[in-house]
């Protein structure tokens, strides 16, 4: 049976593709978001092999040389494999086990319910991948992206109403044709439907901003302290029913609260600035934060999930300027 491991399971790799749109990071935000990812890498590279999509030689040479003065030397690959964007959670391989044997799930994508047209040539990026790793290919024909769920490599995932069950997505799948897929092509027997996602996302509500399983049985959601705050109300409910939720031996789940950075902004708007949006490496785990109060609870908290990994602290409002943030951008390939 397919099964799609934790997050925190030992990893093979790590996939980013290197950013370069300027649409996504205007101005003097790319050399920030350009720095972001060389502190990623180098931290990763020291527990596992980095995976890097770049987009021809002449960015291949001057990516090797940042990453060779950030420290990042060993267990760096760069490939050549052209991308629109940056977000390989969603439109990169999502990796899943079958009697001990790694097969790739290629989901379609679709920008986000076609909300970015020039980014859907992203759709095609596993078909470049796949044929480097000489892995089994299977394909849904579901569009479905990596950030919307998330699962504790037992059975359990956890996902959001707001995105899976959005029309622009699988209009002619129902909820029950959709838990379907999940189960037959990544092992969720047991499925928790979340409500929302955070202000400023445009995904429409990725799980991967608001809750995250930190155990088998732990999640770390995130709530608003501030009732004002219009992340507040929506928050709370999610994190009420996960209280009431269980994993999948009928088990209740402990649910613990994981803090907010409060508002951040664009030019444009509010950004989806959320400490959820951490990743976890073999080594270290990488952790978004703000420059707020919240930024050192949400340190101590992951200190205390984590104890055998390093909880590595990066400034992450560049990045959230298009929308995401460390673990929109990585996609683990277990080992």
């Amino acid at each position: 049976m397919n099964l799609m491991p934790a997050e925190w399971e030992p990893h093979e790799a790590t996939w980013l593709s290197w950013p370069k749109d300027p649409e996504t990071f205007p101005g003097d935000v790319l050399p920030k978001v350009e720095d972001i990812y060389a502190q990623m890498i180098s931290a990763l590279s020291a527990g596992e092999n980095v995976h890097v999509l770049v987009d021809d030689e002449k960015q291949e040479e001057r990516i090797r040389k940042m990453l060779d003065e950030a420290g990042a030397r060993k267990n760096v690959l760069l490939h050549r494999i052209k991308t629109v964007d940056v977000w390989m959670r969603d439109y990169g391989p999502i990796f899943v086990r079958d009697a001990g044997k790694l097969k790739i799930t290629k989901w379609t994508f679709n920008a986000w319910g076609g909300k970015y047209e020039e980014l859907m040539k992203d759709d095609q990026v596993v078909s470049h991948i796949a044929p480097m790793l000489g892995m089994e290919v299977l394909k849904p024909g579901m569009i479905l992206e990596g950030g919307s769920i998330d699962v504790n490599g037992k059975g359990t995932l956890l996902t959001t109403e707001q995105c899976l069950l959005n029309p622009n997505r699988n209009h002619h799948l129902g909820k029950g044709q959709i838990e379907g897929q999940l189960k037959e092509y990544l092992g969720a027997s047991n499925i928790i439907w979340l409500k929302e996602g955070i202000a400023g996302d445009d995904t429409d509500g990725h799980v991967d901003d608001i809750a995250r399983f930190v155990g088998p049985k732990t999640v770390l959601c995130a709530v608003e302290e501030h009732k004002t705050d219009e992340n507040y109300a929506l928050l709370r409910h999610n994190f009420d029913m996960l209280g009431k939720a269980h994993d999948q031996d009928g088990e209740p789940l402990e649910v613990k609260p994981l803090p907010m950075p409060g508002p951040v902004r664009s030019d444009y708007g509010r950004l989806p600035a959320s400490y959820a949006n951490f990743y976890i490496g073999n080594s270290v785990v990488l952790l978004p934060v703000f420059k707020h109060a919240n930024d050192e609870k949400a340190i101590a908290l992951l200190e205390e999930h984590f104890k055998g990994r390093k909880v590595v602290p990066i400034y992450c409002e560049p990045l959230v300027w298009g929308l995401g943030a460390i673990h929109c951008v990585t996609q683990q390939q277990p080992r």
